[in-house]
């Protein structure tokens, strides 16, 4: 259990280190966009969307590693052990869908509870970021009476 705690936090931290340097760039991206606001909305999603791929993907390679060589727990269910198949299910455990047809076993329901919590964190902070960027770039025109 230890291990999987200790997992779980290298896990987190590093999803946070991703998820950080993913907006700080775009943040220093922005300016270099031209004029447009609405494009500049487009390149916070863009690169919102693209860190938690990068975050799903580092939780899919750690469920790959944990079932496998390490044996810290198992996926059950319609489980190929294809990378698609990890893959899916940290984007089911990440985003909370929890849609059923996998299940973590042993350690693996510890790191994939964590996996789901550290997923709503980072979606509430791309979802500010975004409200922030959309007030600053995107405002909204007065209603014209005809």
């Amino acid at each position: 259990m230890l291990i999987a705690m200790l997992l779980s936090l290298t896990l987190v931290l590093a999803t946070f280190l991703i998820h950080f340097q993913a907006l700080r760039w775009t943040s220093r991206l922005l300016p270099r966009c031209g004029r447009a606001g609405p494009a500049r909305v487009l390149v916070v999603m863009v690169g919102a969307f693209g860190a938690h791929l990068a975050e799903i993907g580092l939780y899919a390679a750690a469920f790959f590693v944990l079932e496998g060589p390490f044996a810290v727990g198992g996926i059950e269910g319609a489980h190929d052990r294809s990378a698609m198949s990890y893959v899916y299910y940290s984007t089911v455990t990440y985003t909370s869908l929890g849609i059923g047809d996998l299940a973590p076993v042993g350690h693996l329901r510890v790191i994939s509870a964590i996996e789901t919590l550290n997923g709503l964190v980072l979606i509430g902070w791309s979802t500010s970021f975004t409200f922030l960027a959309m007030r600053r770039y995107w405002p909204m025109e007065p209603e014209r009476s005809g």
